[in-house]
Protein backbone atom coordinates (compact mmCIF):
# COMPACT_ATOMS: atom_id res chain seq x y z
CA UNK A 1 0.00 0.00 0.00
CA UNK A 2 1.17 3.72 -0.73
CA UNK A 3 1.33 6.27 1.47
CA UNK A 4 -1.58 9.11 1.36
CA UNK A 5 0.58 11.77 2.60
CA UNK A 6 3.78 12.78 3.77
CA UNK A 7 4.29 14.46 6.72
CA UNK A 8 5.55 18.37 6.97
CA UNK A 9 9.50 18.88 7.70
CA UNK A 10 10.37 19.53 11.55
CA UNK A 11 10.69 23.00 12.46
CA UNK A 12 14.14 23.78 14.25
CA UNK A 13 14.15 26.36 17.43
CA UNK A 14 16.50 29.02 17.39
CA UNK A 15 16.97 28.48 20.94
CA UNK A 16 20.54 26.46 20.29
CA UNK A 17 21.40 25.97 23.77
CA UNK A 18 17.91 24.81 25.00
CA UNK A 19 17.61 22.75 22.37
CA UNK A 20 20.78 20.71 22.90
CA UNK A 21 19.68 20.41 26.81
CA UNK A 22 16.25 18.80 25.45
CA UNK A 23 17.74 16.38 23.07
CA UNK A 24 20.38 15.50 26.50
CA UNK A 25 17.87 14.73 28.21
CA UNK A 26 16.12 12.64 25.23
CA UNK A 27 18.92 10.60 24.84
CA UNK A 28 18.44 9.52 28.30
CA UNK A 29 14.71 8.61 27.70
CA UNK A 30 15.65 6.41 24.47
CA UNK A 31 16.52 3.37 26.31
CA UNK A 32 13.10 3.31 28.14
CA UNK A 33 10.35 4.29 25.71
CA UNK A 34 9.62 3.72 22.59
CA UNK A 35 10.45 5.87 19.24
CA UNK A 36 6.83 7.20 18.93
CA UNK A 37 7.06 8.87 22.66
CA UNK A 38 10.46 10.03 21.79
CA UNK A 39 8.77 11.64 18.66
CA UNK A 40 6.10 13.26 20.43
CA UNK A 41 8.01 14.40 23.49
CA UNK A 42 10.57 16.46 20.85
CA UNK A 43 7.59 17.82 18.75
CA UNK A 44 5.71 19.15 22.11
CA UNK A 45 9.23 21.13 23.68
CA UNK A 46 9.92 22.39 20.16
CA UNK A 47 6.54 24.17 19.95
CA UNK A 48 6.95 25.40 23.38
CA UNK A 49 10.12 26.79 22.13
CA UNK A 50 8.97 28.09 18.87
CA UNK A 51 5.77 29.92 21.67
CA UNK A 52 8.81 31.26 23.73
CA UNK A 53 10.68 32.86 20.81
CA UNK A 54 7.73 34.64 19.64
CA UNK A 55 6.60 35.68 23.40
CA UNK A 56 9.66 36.03 24.85
CA UNK A 57 12.71 36.32 22.85
CA UNK A 58 14.82 37.53 25.54
CA UNK A 59 14.99 34.26 27.55
CA UNK A 60 17.91 32.17 25.79
CA UNK A 61 18.23 29.46 28.38
CA UNK A 62 15.84 27.21 30.61
CA UNK A 63 16.98 28.10 33.98
CA UNK A 64 15.28 31.59 33.21
CA UNK A 65 11.91 29.67 31.73
CA UNK A 66 8.94 31.04 34.70
CA UNK A 67 5.89 29.41 35.28
CA UNK A 68 4.12 32.69 33.47
CA UNK A 69 5.95 31.75 30.19
CA UNK A 70 4.80 27.99 30.63
CA UNK A 71 0.51 29.12 31.57
CA UNK A 72 0.87 31.52 28.27
CA UNK A 73 2.14 28.30 26.32
CA UNK A 74 -1.22 26.12 27.30
CA UNK A 75 -3.07 29.21 26.76
CA UNK A 76 -2.03 29.49 23.48
CA UNK A 77 -2.82 25.75 22.48
CA UNK A 78 -6.53 25.96 24.31
CA UNK A 79 -7.36 29.05 22.09
CA UNK A 80 -5.40 29.16 18.85
CA UNK A 81 -4.19 32.15 17.36
CA UNK A 82 -5.70 33.64 13.89
CA UNK A 83 -4.01 34.08 10.77
CA UNK A 84 -3.41 37.03 9.15
CA UNK A 85 -5.96 36.86 6.75
CA UNK A 86 -8.39 36.73 9.66
CA UNK A 87 -9.31 33.18 9.73
CA UNK A 88 -9.22 31.55 12.76
CA UNK A 89 -6.77 28.49 13.27
CA UNK A 90 -8.01 25.05 14.37
CA UNK A 91 -7.71 24.39 18.19
CA UNK A 92 -5.60 21.18 19.03
CA UNK A 93 -7.73 18.43 20.69
CA UNK A 94 -8.03 18.59 24.54
CA UNK A 95 -5.79 15.53 24.44
CA UNK A 96 -3.04 16.81 22.47
CA UNK A 97 -3.21 20.09 24.74
CA UNK A 98 -2.48 17.73 28.03
CA UNK A 99 0.35 15.31 26.59
CA UNK A 100 2.42 18.50 25.48
CA UNK A 101 1.72 20.11 29.07
CA UNK A 102 2.64 16.66 30.54
CA UNK A 103 5.83 16.89 28.41
CA UNK A 104 7.09 20.42 29.62
CA UNK A 105 6.21 19.34 33.40
CA UNK A 106 8.32 15.95 33.63
CA UNK A 107 11.13 17.71 31.54
CA UNK A 108 11.33 20.56 33.64
CA UNK A 109 11.09 18.26 37.05
CA UNK A 110 13.41 15.74 35.61
CA UNK A 111 16.39 17.80 34.61
CA UNK A 112 15.83 19.74 38.17
CA UNK A 113 16.38 16.66 39.58
CA UNK A 114 19.38 15.84 37.76
CA UNK A 115 21.02 19.34 39.41
CA UNK A 116 21.40 20.06 35.91
CA UNK A 117 23.13 23.78 35.64
CA UNK A 118 20.15 24.67 32.89
CA UNK A 119 17.74 23.75 34.89
CA UNK A 120 14.59 26.60 36.47
CA UNK A 121 14.89 27.18 40.18
CA UNK A 122 11.33 26.12 40.55
CA UNK A 123 8.39 24.09 38.91
CA UNK A 124 6.86 25.79 36.06
CA UNK A 125 3.17 24.11 35.73
CA UNK A 126 1.62 22.28 39.30
CA UNK A 127 -0.67 19.80 39.54
CA UNK A 128 -3.40 22.74 39.23
CA UNK A 129 -2.08 23.83 36.10
CA UNK A 130 -2.50 20.97 33.81
CA UNK A 131 -5.83 20.98 31.08
CA UNK A 132 -8.06 18.58 32.24
CA UNK A 133 -9.54 16.32 29.85
CA UNK A 134 -12.83 14.12 29.99
CA UNK A 135 -13.75 10.68 30.31
CA UNK A 136 -15.47 9.15 27.04
CA UNK A 137 -17.32 5.99 26.76
CA UNK A 138 -15.91 3.83 23.77
CA UNK A 139 -16.82 4.88 20.88
CA UNK A 140 -18.19 1.51 19.24
CA UNK A 141 -19.25 1.65 15.33
CA UNK A 142 -23.21 0.86 14.90
CA UNK A 143 -24.17 -2.85 13.62
CA UNK A 144 -25.68 -0.52 9.99
CA UNK A 145 -22.52 1.20 9.67
CA UNK A 146 -19.99 -1.65 10.77
CA UNK A 147 -21.92 -4.15 7.70
CA UNK A 148 -21.69 -1.65 5.19
CA UNK A 149 -18.12 -0.85 5.92
CA UNK A 150 -17.10 -4.26 6.02
CA UNK A 151 -18.45 -4.89 2.47
CA UNK A 152 -16.13 -2.19 1.48
CA UNK A 153 -12.64 -3.37 3.44
CA UNK A 154 -13.72 -7.03 1.90
CA UNK A 155 -13.41 -5.50 -1.42
CA UNK A 156 -9.60 -3.80 -1.41
CA UNK A 157 -7.06 -4.94 -3.56
CA UNK A 158 -4.38 -4.68 -1.37
CA UNK A 159 -4.13 -8.29 0.74
CA UNK A 160 -2.10 -6.33 3.72
CA UNK A 161 -4.26 -3.50 3.92
CA UNK A 162 -7.43 -5.90 3.68
CA UNK A 163 -5.62 -8.05 6.29
CA UNK A 164 -4.48 -5.34 8.34
CA UNK A 165 -7.95 -4.45 8.79
CA UNK A 166 -9.79 -7.32 9.06
CA UNK A 167 -7.48 -8.62 11.73
CA UNK A 168 -8.21 -5.01 13.72
CA UNK A 169 -12.27 -6.20 13.18
CA UNK A 170 -12.26 -9.57 14.39
CA UNK A 171 -9.16 -9.10 17.51
CA UNK A 172 -9.81 -6.12 18.53
CA UNK A 173 -5.97 -5.54 18.47
CA UNK A 174 -4.27 -2.16 18.44
CA UNK A 175 -2.33 -0.66 15.36
CA UNK A 176 0.56 -1.23 16.12
CA UNK A 177 0.39 -4.48 17.68
CA UNK A 178 -1.26 -5.60 14.09
CA UNK A 179 1.73 -4.34 12.19
CA UNK A 180 4.51 -5.68 14.38
CA UNK A 181 2.83 -9.25 13.71
CA UNK A 182 5.15 -11.86 13.48
CA UNK A 183 5.19 -14.15 10.17
CA UNK A 184 4.29 -17.44 12.39
CA UNK A 185 1.42 -15.32 14.66
CA UNK A 186 -1.45 -18.09 13.63
CA UNK A 187 -1.78 -21.06 14.46
CA UNK A 188 -4.92 -22.91 15.96
CA UNK A 189 -6.65 -24.68 19.46
CA UNK A 190 -7.44 -28.59 19.58
CA UNK A 191 -10.65 -27.83 18.16
CA UNK A 192 -9.72 -26.02 14.59
CA UNK A 193 -10.22 -22.59 15.75
CA UNK A 194 -7.77 -19.64 14.15
CA UNK A 195 -5.54 -18.31 17.42
CA UNK A 196 -3.67 -15.15 16.91
CA UNK A 197 -0.79 -14.49 18.63
CA UNK A 198 -0.72 -10.45 19.60
CA UNK A 199 3.01 -9.27 20.36
CA UNK A 200 3.75 -7.10 23.58
CA UNK A 201 2.39 -3.79 22.49
CA UNK A 202 1.70 -0.70 24.93
CA UNK A 203 1.26 -3.17 28.32
CA UNK A 204 4.52 -4.64 26.98
CA UNK A 205 2.42 -8.23 27.32
CA UNK A 206 2.06 -10.63 24.56
CA UNK A 207 -1.10 -12.51 24.39
CA UNK A 208 -3.21 -15.08 22.33
CA UNK A 209 -6.74 -15.05 21.60
CA UNK A 210 -9.31 -16.14 19.27
CA UNK A 211 -9.41 -14.66 15.77
CA UNK A 212 -12.55 -15.55 12.91
CA UNK A 213 -11.97 -17.17 9.88
CA UNK A 214 -12.45 -14.41 7.95
CA UNK A 215 -9.78 -12.64 9.53
CA UNK A 216 -7.14 -16.00 9.68
CA UNK A 217 -7.92 -16.34 6.03
CA UNK A 218 -6.67 -13.12 4.85
CA UNK A 219 -3.61 -13.48 7.21
CA UNK A 220 -2.67 -16.71 5.38
CA UNK A 221 -3.06 -14.71 2.42
CA UNK A 222 -0.04 -12.83 3.13
CA UNK A 223 1.73 -15.50 5.10
CA UNK A 224 2.18 -17.02 1.22
CA UNK A 225 3.33 -13.77 -0.16
CA UNK A 226 5.76 -13.36 2.62
CA UNK A 227 7.28 -16.63 2.81
CA UNK A 228 8.50 -16.11 -0.86
CA UNK A 229 9.91 -12.80 -0.48
CA UNK A 230 14.02 -13.19 0.27
CA UNK A 231 13.86 -10.37 2.70
CA UNK A 232 15.83 -9.98 5.68
CA UNK A 233 14.81 -10.11 9.09
CA UNK A 234 14.24 -6.81 11.45
CA UNK A 235 14.70 -5.98 15.03
CA UNK A 236 11.86 -5.48 17.11
CA UNK A 237 11.39 -2.31 18.34
CA UNK A 238 9.95 -3.29 21.60
CA UNK A 239 11.34 -6.61 22.06
CA UNK A 240 14.95 -6.07 20.50
CA UNK A 241 14.17 -9.61 19.18
CA UNK A 242 15.28 -10.47 15.24
CA UNK A 243 12.07 -11.68 13.60
CA UNK A 244 10.87 -11.44 10.24
CA UNK A 245 7.33 -9.58 10.54
CA UNK A 246 4.36 -9.96 8.49
CA UNK A 247 3.67 -6.84 7.31
CA UNK A 248 6.73 -5.84 5.73
CA UNK A 249 7.82 -4.99 2.21
CA UNK A 250 11.66 -4.72 0.57
CA UNK A 251 12.92 -4.83 4.02
CA UNK A 252 11.22 -2.02 6.07
CA UNK A 253 8.02 -2.70 8.09
CA UNK A 254 5.18 -1.01 6.76
CA UNK A 255 3.62 1.91 8.55
CA UNK A 256 0.24 2.97 10.24
CA UNK A 257 -0.62 5.44 7.92
CA UNK A 258 -0.26 2.82 4.45
CA UNK A 259 -1.37 0.21 5.83
CA UNK A 260 -4.74 1.38 8.18
CA UNK A 261 -4.92 5.29 7.50
CA UNK A 262 -5.28 5.42 3.43
CA UNK A 263 -7.09 2.21 3.35
CA UNK A 264 -9.60 3.33 5.53
CA UNK A 265 -10.45 6.06 4.17
CA UNK A 266 -11.29 4.28 0.61
CA UNK A 267 -13.42 1.72 2.38
CA UNK A 268 -15.20 4.56 4.13
CA UNK A 269 -15.87 6.70 0.65
CA UNK A 270 -17.09 3.22 -0.92
CA UNK A 271 -19.06 2.31 2.01
CA UNK A 272 -20.11 5.88 2.24
CA UNK A 273 -18.86 6.88 5.64
CA UNK A 274 -17.60 10.79 4.85
CA UNK A 275 -18.00 13.82 6.80
CA UNK A 276 -19.02 16.74 4.91
CA UNK A 277 -15.33 18.07 4.59
CA UNK A 278 -14.47 14.37 2.95
CA UNK A 279 -12.81 12.29 5.67
CA UNK A 280 -13.26 9.23 6.88
CA UNK A 281 -15.66 9.08 9.46
CA UNK A 282 -14.28 5.95 10.96
CA UNK A 283 -11.37 5.72 12.56
CA UNK A 284 -9.08 2.07 12.53
CA UNK A 285 -9.26 2.18 16.67
CA UNK A 286 -13.11 2.05 17.03
CA UNK A 287 -12.92 -1.77 15.54
CA UNK A 288 -11.27 -1.85 19.03
CA UNK A 289 -14.03 -0.29 21.28
CA UNK A 290 -16.64 -2.14 18.41
CA UNK A 291 -15.11 -5.61 19.80
CA UNK A 292 -15.26 -4.59 23.32
CA UNK A 293 -18.69 -3.62 23.31
CA UNK A 294 -20.22 -6.78 21.56
CA UNK A 295 -18.07 -8.98 23.97
CA UNK A 296 -19.95 -6.83 26.56
CA UNK A 297 -23.42 -6.97 25.40
CA UNK A 298 -23.00 -10.98 24.56
CA UNK A 299 -22.37 -11.65 28.41
CA UNK A 300 -18.64 -11.85 28.04
CA UNK A 301 -16.69 -12.00 31.65
CA UNK A 302 -14.73 -8.78 32.61
CA UNK A 303 -11.70 -11.59 32.37
CA UNK A 304 -12.41 -12.27 28.96
CA UNK A 305 -12.79 -8.46 28.28
CA UNK A 306 -9.44 -8.12 29.24
CA UNK A 307 -7.51 -11.20 27.48
CA UNK A 308 -8.55 -10.31 24.40
CA UNK A 309 -8.24 -6.40 24.55
CA UNK A 310 -4.77 -6.53 27.01
CA UNK A 311 -6.00 -4.42 29.66
CA UNK A 312 -4.03 -4.15 32.68
CA UNK A 313 -6.87 -3.39 35.07
CA UNK A 314 -10.43 -4.68 35.55
CA UNK A 315 -11.66 -1.01 35.50
CA UNK A 316 -10.21 -0.39 31.77
CA UNK A 317 -12.71 -2.98 30.84
CA UNK A 318 -15.32 -2.01 33.38
CA UNK A 319 -16.15 0.45 30.79
CA UNK A 320 -18.14 -1.67 28.62
CA UNK A 321 -19.71 -3.76 31.12
CA UNK A 322 -21.15 -0.32 32.39
CA UNK A 323 -22.60 0.84 28.72
CA UNK A 324 -23.65 -2.65 27.66
CA UNK A 325 -25.04 -4.59 30.51
CA UNK A 326 -28.60 -5.83 29.92
CA UNK A 327 -29.56 -6.06 33.20
CA UNK A 328 -29.13 -2.09 33.49
CA UNK A 329 -31.44 -1.50 30.27
CA UNK A 330 -34.27 -4.13 31.73
CA UNK A 331 -33.93 -2.44 34.89
CA UNK A 332 -34.01 1.05 33.54
CA UNK A 333 -36.80 0.47 31.18
CA UNK A 334 -38.60 -1.20 34.11
CA UNK A 335 -38.73 1.62 36.47
CA UNK A 336 -39.09 4.98 33.70
CA UNK A 337 -40.50 3.73 30.75
CA UNK A 338 -44.32 4.60 30.10
CA UNK A 339 -46.38 2.15 31.06
CA UNK A 340 -43.72 0.47 33.77
CA UNK A 341 -45.05 -1.41 37.08
CA UNK A 342 -44.00 0.77 39.88
CA UNK A 343 -44.78 1.77 43.54
CA UNK A 344 -43.20 4.17 45.90
CA UNK A 345 -43.39 7.83 46.85
CA UNK A 346 -41.47 8.72 43.92
CA UNK A 347 -43.69 6.72 41.47
CA UNK A 348 -45.96 9.72 41.28
CA UNK A 349 -43.15 11.67 39.72
CA UNK A 350 -42.50 9.37 37.34
CA UNK A 351 -46.41 9.04 36.54
CA UNK A 352 -47.08 12.69 36.12
CA UNK A 353 -44.50 13.68 34.16
CA UNK A 354 -42.79 15.86 37.03
CA UNK A 355 -39.51 14.14 36.44
CA UNK A 356 -37.70 17.21 34.06
CA UNK A 357 -35.65 16.34 30.63
CA UNK A 358 -32.35 17.22 32.43
CA UNK A 359 -33.44 14.90 34.94
CA UNK A 360 -34.35 12.10 33.08
CA UNK A 361 -31.29 12.52 31.16
CA UNK A 362 -28.89 12.27 34.17
CA UNK A 363 -30.64 9.13 35.47
CA UNK A 364 -30.30 7.58 31.89
CA UNK A 365 -26.33 7.71 32.09
CA UNK A 366 -25.83 7.21 35.93
CA UNK A 367 -28.86 4.51 36.37
CA UNK A 368 -26.79 2.11 37.95
CA UNK A 369 -25.45 4.71 40.42
CA UNK A 370 -29.09 4.82 42.04
CA UNK A 371 -29.88 1.63 42.80
CA UNK A 372 -30.40 0.86 46.66
CA UNK A 373 -31.46 -2.71 48.52
CA UNK A 374 -35.25 -2.81 47.27
CA UNK A 375 -35.68 -0.09 44.48
CA UNK A 376 -34.01 2.98 43.28
CA UNK A 377 -33.37 6.78 44.48
CA UNK A 378 -34.17 9.10 42.24
CA UNK A 379 -32.66 12.02 44.48
CA UNK A 380 -30.62 14.35 41.76
CA UNK A 381 -26.54 15.57 42.85
CA UNK A 382 -28.04 19.41 42.64
CA UNK A 383 -30.54 18.38 44.98
CA UNK A 384 -27.61 17.30 47.86
CA UNK A 385 -27.33 14.97 49.86
CA UNK A 386 -29.88 12.48 51.08
CA UNK A 387 -31.07 13.03 54.84
CA UNK A 388 -33.23 10.29 54.69
CA UNK A 389 -32.70 7.75 57.36
CA UNK A 390 -35.92 5.06 56.19
CA UNK A 391 -35.78 5.42 52.62
CA UNK A 392 -38.48 3.18 52.29
CA UNK A 393 -40.71 6.60 53.49
CA UNK A 394 -38.36 8.69 50.87
CA UNK A 395 -40.17 10.77 48.09
CA UNK A 396 -37.30 9.56 45.73
CA UNK A 397 -37.76 5.99 46.43
CA UNK A 398 -39.41 4.14 43.76
CA UNK A 399 -39.06 0.12 43.25
CA UNK A 400 -40.33 -2.55 40.87
CA UNK A 401 -41.25 -6.13 40.90
CA UNK A 402 -38.21 -7.06 40.12
CA UNK A 403 -36.99 -6.15 43.43
CA UNK A 404 -40.27 -8.54 44.88
CA UNK A 405 -38.10 -11.10 46.46
CA UNK A 406 -36.22 -9.07 48.44
CA UNK A 407 -39.05 -7.23 49.30
CA UNK A 408 -40.55 -10.22 50.69
CA UNK A 409 -37.63 -11.25 52.26
CA UNK A 410 -37.22 -7.85 54.27
CA UNK A 411 -41.43 -8.15 55.49
CA UNK A 412 -40.14 -11.20 57.14
CA UNK A 413 -37.69 -9.59 58.67
CA UNK A 414 -39.03 -6.90 60.34
CA UNK A 415 -42.01 -9.23 61.40
CA UNK A 416 -39.70 -11.42 63.43
CA UNK A 417 -37.94 -8.34 65.20
CA UNK A 418 -40.88 -7.08 65.81
CA UNK A 419 -41.70 -10.15 67.81
CA UNK A 420 -38.85 -10.39 69.33
CA UNK A 421 -38.62 -7.00 70.41
CA UNK A 422 -42.30 -7.89 71.96
CA UNK A 423 -40.76 -10.76 74.03
CA UNK A 424 -37.88 -8.25 75.32
CA UNK A 425 -40.98 -5.70 76.43
CA UNK A 426 -39.61 -2.89 74.16
CA UNK A 427 -43.09 -0.74 72.58
CA UNK A 428 -40.75 1.57 70.59
CA UNK A 429 -38.93 -0.58 68.65
CA UNK A 430 -42.23 -2.82 68.24
CA UNK A 431 -43.90 0.06 66.38
CA UNK A 432 -40.46 0.90 64.24
CA UNK A 433 -40.33 -2.56 62.52
CA UNK A 434 -44.04 -2.99 62.06
CA UNK A 435 -44.35 0.16 60.38
CA UNK A 436 -41.44 -0.77 57.86
CA UNK A 437 -43.39 -4.00 57.20
CA UNK A 438 -46.52 -2.38 56.65
CA UNK A 439 -44.60 0.73 53.86
CA UNK A 440 -43.17 -3.07 52.42
CA UNK A 441 -46.75 -4.48 52.16
CA UNK A 442 -47.99 -1.07 50.52
CA UNK A 443 -45.16 -1.20 47.71
CA UNK A 444 -46.65 -5.05 47.17
CA UNK A 445 -50.05 -4.24 47.07
CA UNK A 446 -49.22 -1.31 44.76
CA UNK A 447 -47.80 -3.25 42.53
CA UNK A 448 -50.45 -6.10 42.79
CA UNK A 449 -47.92 -8.48 44.76
CA UNK A 450 -48.25 -9.77 48.26
CA UNK A 451 -45.80 -9.99 50.68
Amino acid sequence: PKKLRTRPPASVPVQREMVEVVERWLRLREATMTPLHIYKMRLALRRFLEHLAEAAPEVASWAFVTREHALGFVRGMVIPKTSPDGAAAAPLARGTVADRAATLRCFVREIRLLNWPEAPTREVLGRYDMPRTSARVPRFIPESELERLMVAVRGLACPFARAALLTARWSGARRSEIRRLRLDCLDKYPDGTPRLRIPAGKTLEERLVPLHKEAAEALRVVQAIRAAAPDRPLRDERTGDVTRHLFAHQGRLLGVQPLFETSLQHACEAAGLVDVRGRPAVSAHRFRHTVGTQLAERGARIHTIMSVLGHRSPSMSLVYSRISDPEILRDYRAVLEPGAVIAGPGAEAIRSGALGKSAVDWLKTNFFKTELELGHCLRLPAEGPCECEIYLGCSRFVTTPAYAPRLGQRHKLELTMAEDARERGWPREVERHRCTAARIEKLLADMGLQP
